[in-house]
Parts: structure tokens; C-alpha cells; sequence
């Protein structure tokens, strides 16, 4: 082919180029940007405070780290599994719920998943049709919405606020279903951005009103064991239909080990078993002979659990004297969601600001609440105490010096 006749892939005329389908078209994950922000703050020579992610600096307990050195050790091939997961790790995880909640769970109703992740997607796609409405609390965790929405489903935020201290209530589902029908409600306790927790009443009352409405009820239970108000109770002990989504990430320090579970109705096990046969075939082998040994580290991971109350403490007492004086109710996981309107009217500039001339990485409330999120900031409060400390001073002399 003579060299004029050369066409490379960046001649393509317009029309030939792969262009991405209207349903991925989903906003981006800001904390994420935040965390490659100062990722590369970080290549370049910089110093930063990590407080943008939801992710333990602990690392996983020693138990699951010496069952996966173990597993290698053997020699062991580290095949798929089935799809449903390990059936030793499922009968632990249903003694996990008579442990900790007095649930008789039966190990067949278990799914380990990718991380609670792949729960969340499985759950959506054998629940909702393209169209159907499902109902979230706003503030909320920013992948339900966008998930939801790239399969077509409509996200229907419902602002939650101090009067119900940022709980989604009965009394607004109904609300918001009689404005439009609901095929489903998604809840969080402890929630993510907010901290917030229900009660077990509160959180009983919510599910008699969507069994009653015939709207689908979903249970996020991932940060619980990091509960500091209150126990946190399981859906599963108020809801014989609810769908509850778990995971070895928060309390269990195991967030890049990928590896989550679902606890669902015996009608909905074959549907989400062809699902994750088709979509992972199964969950990696050598991550659930790690997450299986977990529970046997709980001592461990309880003593991770005071670093993290000693830390909001430092958090709550330290950040007034910057002027970052309000908080919502700080329950349980690991986040302080903080009201900066009195500093600022645009928590995306400010975050960035603060990331590039105080060193400090933390999340816009935009990224969990495009309405009113502009007036607050997300701290995660996870890693070691030194560092929150430090992010304290940080951003205490950096306000002090009239920079903003």
C-alpha cells in the first residue's frame, strides 16, 4: 500500500470513530479524582493527608492474611469456585448473623460477591426493569445513582435533613411513591457520607412501609460493626424480602481484596447465581480463604474500631478552632460530613484548594448530594491518628493564613 493510501486510526473520518453508548454517560466518581489529584501531588514530590476515600489504612487481620499465605503456600491452583461462592465461607457468614444479630440465616440465601460492588449491580439488574424508579437518600453514596442510572433505572433522590437526622423515613418513601410509583428503596445504616445511623425501630418502620407499597427494599450494611451511637441492626431481623448487601472492605480492613456478599430471598438465588456465573464465574479463591479466616480476627479489627473513635474525637475537637464548626451526628463508619458554607459556596474549589496548597485530600459533598453538596466536605477518618492530626494542623494554619 503506497504511503497516500496509508490511513491510520487517527484519520478515521468522525463518523467511523467508536463512540461510547448514552447509557455510560454517567458522572464520575469525584472521589476518585480526588485520590488521582493526589496521587499525582504525590509523584511530583508533595506530601498529602489522605481523607478522600472510604478505606482503612489498617491493613486486612492477621488471620486473613495467614489463610492466603497459606492457600499459596500449598500450592493450591486457586480455580474458580461456584458461583455462589465457597460453601464454608457462606456457613460462616450465616453464623456471622447468629453471632452478631441472634438471624437464623440460611447459608444457601448467601451470595459472595466481587466486593459489595458486584452485590449492588446484581441486585439492581434481578430487580429493577429499565425505567423503574428506586428510591435513595440524598445524601448518599454517589455509585447507587449512577449505577441505577447507566441500566436505565431512575434514581429518585429524597433529601433527608436534621429533622430526621438524615434518615430516610416511611413517611417520606410513601410521599414519594404516591408522587410517582417506586419499584424500589435503597438504604444505608451506618450511612455513607453522612455517618448517620437508624434505629432498629426507624429502620423496621421503613420496611413495613415498602412491603406494604410493594416497592423492593435494599439493605447497604457495609459499615456495620462500625457503630459507636447504637448497634447497628440488620434489615434481615425486620424483613423477610429484603435484599442486604455486605462487605469484608470497612470493619474488616480487606478493601482491595474485592470481596463483598448479598443475603437475598430463596426466590431470587438462581437468578443472581445465572447473573454472577455469566458476569465473574465466580469470586477469587484465594480472597474468600482469606475473608473466611477474618471473623477469627475480630479482637483485632475491634481494637481498629477505637482508633477510629479516638480519631473523630481528634476531628470533632480539632477542626472547630479552623472554623469548621458543624457536623452531622457522627453514629458510626468512618466519615464527618462537614458543613464549610460559612467558608465557602463551592466545596468542588475548596476541596481542590485544599488539596493543592495544604496538602489535604477530602471529598466535595457534591460528589454525594448535587443539590446542596456544594456547602459541605466528606473526612474520612480511617487511617492512623498521627495523620488525622496532622491534616488538623494542616488545615488549621492554612485557613489561619487567609488563604481561602
Amino acid at each position: 500500500m503506497s504511503g497516500s493510501a496509508r490511513v491510520t486510526a487517527l484519520e478515521d473520518p468522525p463518523h467511523h470513530r467508536v463512540r461510547p453508548a448514552a447509557r455510560s454517560d454517567v458522572p464520575a466518581f469525584i472521589v476518585m479524582d480526588v485520590m488521582a489529584a493526589a496521587a499525582r501531588l504525590e509523584a511530583a514530590g508533595r506530601r498529602i493527608v489522605h481523607m478522600e476515600v472510604g478505606q482503612p489504612a489498617a491493613p486486612a487481620p492477621k488471620t486473613a492474611v495467614a489463610a492466603a499465605a497459606a492457600a499459596l503456600a500449598q500450592g493450591s491452583p486457586l480455580g474458580y469456585t461456584v458461583a455462589l461462592g465457597n460453601l464454608s465461607l457462606r456457613q460462616r457468614i450465616a453464623c456471622h448473623y447468629a453471632e452478631q444479630y441472634g438471624a437464623d440465616v440460611d447459608p444457601g440465601r448467601i451470595v459472595v460477591t466481587t466486593g459489595s460492588s458486584a452485590g449492588f449491580m446484581l441486585a439492581f439488574l434481578t430487580l429493577f426493569e429499565p425505567g423503574d424508579r428506586v428510591a435513595i437518600a440524598s445524601p448518599g453514596y454517589p455509585p447507587y445513582r449512577n449505577v441505577l442510572s447507566a441500566l436505565g433505572c431512575i434514581p429518585v433522590p429524597i433529601e433527608v435533613g436534621a429533622d430526621t437526622r438524615f434518615a430516610l423515613t416511611a413517611e417520606a418513601l410513601i410521599a414519594a411513591h404516591r408522587t410517582a410509583a417506586l419499584k424500589g428503596v435503597l438504604v444505608a445504616s451506618p450511612a455513607n457520607p453522612t455517618g448517620t445511623m437508624m434505629t432498629a425501630e426507624a429502620l423496621a418502620r421503613l420496611a413495613r412501609a415498602a412491603a406494604d407499597c410493594g416497592i423492593a427494599f435494599i439493605s447497604d450494611e457495609i459499615y456495620h460493626g462500625l457503630d459507636y451511637a447504637f448497634a447497628a441492626e440488620t434489615a434481615l431481623k425486620v424483613s423477610g424480602d429484603a435484599v442486604v448487601i455486605n462487605s469484608f472492605s470497612k470493619y474488616f480492613c480487606m478493601t482491595g481484596w474485592r470481596i463483598g456478599w448479598m443475603v437475598v430471598p430463596e426466590g431470587l438465588v438462581r437468578t443472581i447465581e445465572r447473573l454472577q456465573q455469566n458476569f465473574a464465574i465466580s469470586v477469587p479463591a484465594l480472597s474468600q480463604a482469606a475473608a473466611e479466616a477474618a471473623f477469627a480476627g475480630r479482637d483485632e479489627m475491634e481494637a481498629v474500631k477505637r482508633s477510629y473513635e479516638v480519631n473523630r474525637k481528634v476531628l470533632t475537637e480539632g477542626l472547630p478552632g479552623a472554623g469548621i464548626d458543624h457536623f452531622l451526628p457522627a453514629d458510626g463508619a468512618f466519615y464527618l460530613y462537614a458543613d464549610v458554607s460559612r467558608l465557602c459556596d463551592d466545596s468542588l474549589d475548596f476541596a481542590r484548594r485544599m488539596l493543592e496548597q495544604a496538602g489535604v485530600a477530602a471529598t466535595p459533598g457534591v460528589d454525594f448530594d448535587p443539590l446542596h453538596g456544594r456547602r459541605f466536605l466528606r473526612f474520612c477518618y480511617a487511617g492512623a491518628q498521627t495523620e488525622v492530626a496532622e491534616a488538623v494542623e494542616r488545615i488549621t494554619g492554612w485557613l489561619g493564613a487567609g488563604i481561602p
